[in-house]
């Protein structure tokens, strides 16, 4: 992920990011996973460049990786590199098994 820096920094303001073509694969059986990921921050001295932020996320692709890690993970990555005020990211992931799961991680917590 790279950034850009926030013009208007002076004021909070909310900024949504959706994706809804995000792909992971399960640990347990290789099989894909499909989701949209969603991320609402509030921007401190920089915003998320949004080509550097979906090949970040399309990076997932072929990692294997349960769906809670994975929302945890773009969080962590997303607070070290961005320094937002406030951050929540959702991954509301495809049926499987018969099975829709929702996570959601937020900074600060």
């Amino acid at each position: 992920m790279e950034t850009i820096e926030n013009n208007y920094r002076e004021r909070d303001y909310e900024v949504r990011i959706r994706f809804p073509e995000f792909t992971c694969l399960c640990p347990k059986t290789a099989q894909p996973d499909f989701a949209e990921i969603i991320i609402r921050y509030i921007p401190g001295m920089h915003l998320v460049e949004l080509k550097s932020l979906k090949i970040y996320l399309n990076a997932y692709r072929n990692e294997g990786i349960f769906h809670e890690e994975a929302v945890n993970r773009i969080l962590r990555d997303f607070v070290e590199t961005v320094k937002p005020k406030r951050v929540e990211i959702t991954g509301n992931f495809n049926v499987r098994g018969g099975i829709y799961t929702t996570v959601t991680a937020s900074y600060p917590p």
